[in-house]
This record gives structure tokens, sequence and C-alpha cells, in this order.
């Protein structure tokens, strides 16, 4: 049996300072790391991923996503509630129902690249 071994580490140090002038144009600033690690700390949730792909394209009310994924309303709601503060989704109150819907096309395109990258080879 040959066990293959990945050695991720260079055998010798040595930088390359055209490389590192190029990458220092992509840094992103801590505070944008920061609020885009929360974003994806967020979308790191199973329920809220289920959530978003509800709301795809569909308005719905907090019972209708309770009772589509067979969970509570106040569980339902506990969600929502974290997904509006990412300003992932908005809500509007019509009478006594609560009616939540995806923020913008940006949430749309962040789920549509997710898929791809989990669909992709």
């Amino acid at each position: 049996m040959t066990i293959l071994k990945y050695d991720d580490t260079c055998d010798e140090y040595i930088t390359h300072k055209d490389k590192i002038s190029t990458a220092k144009w992509h840094l992103l600033s801590d505070d944008t790391t920061q609020k885009l690690s929360e974003t994806f700390k967020i979308l790191g949730d199973q329920t809220r991923i289920k959530i978003l792909s509800l709301l795809t394209g569909n308005e719905m009310c907090v019972c209708d996503i309770a009772d589509t994924l067979q969970m509570g309303q106040s569980a339902i709601s506990h969600q929502l509630r974290v997904l509006r503060g990412a300003r992932l989704v908005k809500f509007r109150k019509e009478g006594k129902e609560a009616w939540y819907s995806l923020d913008d096309e940006h949430v749309v395109s962040l789920m549509n690249q997710g898929l791809e990258h989990i669909n992709h080879g």
C-alpha cells in the first residue's frame, strides 16, 4: 500500500516580491473581513439556508415557513431575526401576518454562487 503524503509547505523559504505586491491589492480590510466572516457564519446554519431557499423568488409568512419546514413558529422567528439582522431577509406586516422575502438580489447571488460551487466538478 502506498501512502501519499501531502506536504503543503515550501521546502525552502523564498518570497516573491511581485506576487506579494499584487496580492496586497486584493487584501481586504479587517472591518470588511469581520463583516464577511459574520455573514458566512450566519449562512453556516442548515435551517437558515433552507429558509433562504424557500424565500428565493417567493414571499412567505412565518406560519407558512414553519409549516413547510415542520418547525415551530418561535424557532423560525428566531432564525428570521438572525437573518434580518444580517440584512439577508426583510419583512413587512400585513394585518396580523409577518411576511418575509430576501433582502435583495445579492442574497440570490450568494445562494446561486454557493450552489454552483458545490455542484461544480
